[in-house]
């Protein structure tokens, strides 16, 4: 593998738009191409980020030479059936949240991830983001002593829309999918494997959530106090708990810029943990040094780390009876 990173965006809607501002300040990575179902779209785009390869069908990218790694920035529903599409075409993956729909088809991806030998990581940035990694070192530390839980939240008033995507089941519309896929990935990353779950919503009329609250009881004995909105503003933060003190992600906790620990025996002190570019630079140097060594996956964002949420989301969606086409 070369040093620069060819890159080639599978979509063009606005993750697409963040992920490409974020390339540009990603060190040895150039966006190569990008592929739309039109040939509008894909020109627009490549106009605005000055790319080479415009392509007006997402299997001319995954056949293109001039590609490593295509990122997914599709549609939920379509992200399986994307990602495989790429991998067939012999490319390494990195692919937005929710990775899949439900398991199966997460299961679908993995396997054929690990028969080709291709690199594959689901697109979680709060895992590559310079705050995560210094709560993992004050943690680590003893600082705030053992842990005992966590609690996080992410909302927003979205709009009521019932043709809207976030409403949409068709589109994997609901608060769980979209936004409470963040507090769930990040308390796994840092208290470890869910030992059971238990979840309660309120759902709308299009019949999807939109508000979801879910408990899990970690392999340690820790737990995780979660929950996600599309009808609340919500603080949007994270806090770890233990005997000694606290640590805190502030507001939007998984793109934050600082972190404050509170202690019950001194002051409050905060951290600054700028990131770089748009916070999605951080994932995109973590997928490109993967391949540069050789990497089939990122030992921060594992397939099996992947594949362990999918099965909690599922569970979730089981216990709050929320389903999508993709499950018949």
């Amino acid at each position: 593998m070369t040093r620069t990173i060819r890159w080639g965006i599978l979509g063009t809607g606005r993750i697409a738009r963040d992920f490409a501002q974020g390339l540009r300040a990603t060190p040895d990575a150039v966006l190569a191409a990008v592929a739309s179902r039109s040939s509008e779209g894909a020109q627009a785009f490549a106009q605005q980020f000055d790319v080479p390869l415009a392509f007006n069908s997402y299997e001319e990218l995954a056949a293109s030479p001039e590609v490593d790694i295509v990122y997914i920035a599709t549609p939920h529903p379509m992200h399986a059936a994307n990602a495989l599409l790429a991998l067939r075409g012999g490319k390494a993956v990195l692919c937005e949240k929710p990775f899949a729909m439900n398991r199966r088809e997460a299961g679908e991806v993995v396997a054929l991830a690990r028969a080709k030998s291709l690199f594959l990581m689901e697109a979680m940035w709060t895992r590559f983001m310079p705050a995560l990694a210094e709560v993992r070192r004050i943690i680590a530390s003893g600082e705030i002593g053992a842990v005992t839980q966590l609690h996080a939240d992410f909302g927003f008033s979205a709009t009521p829309d019932p043709a809207h995507r976030v409403n949409d089941p068709t589109l994997g519309g609901g608060a769980l999918l979209d936004l409470g896929i963040y507090p769930l990935s990040i308390a796994c990353a840092l208290l470890g494997r869910v030992e059971t779950v238990q979840a309660q919503a309120v759902m709308g009329e299009t019949g999807v959530d939109l508000t979801t609250a879910f408990t899990m009881r970690h392999a340690g004995g820790t737990l995780s106090i979660c929950s996600c909105s599309l009808r609340a503003r919500a603080p949007s933060e994270l806090v770890v708990s233990g005997t000694r003190g606290s640590v805190r992600m502030h507001r939007m906790f998984h793109m934050t810029e600082s972190v404050t620990v509170d202690l019950l025996d001194g002051p409050s002190r905060t951290i600054s943990t700028p990131w770089l570019g748009n916070g999605y630079t951080h994932e995109a140097i973590a997928a490109g040094q993967c391949l540069r060594d050789g990497l089939l996956e990122h030992p921060d964002m594992t397939h099996d780390d992947t594949l362990a949420i999918m099965d909690l989301l599922d569970t979730i969606r089981r216990q709050i009876g929320l389903r999508y086409p993709s499950d018949a």
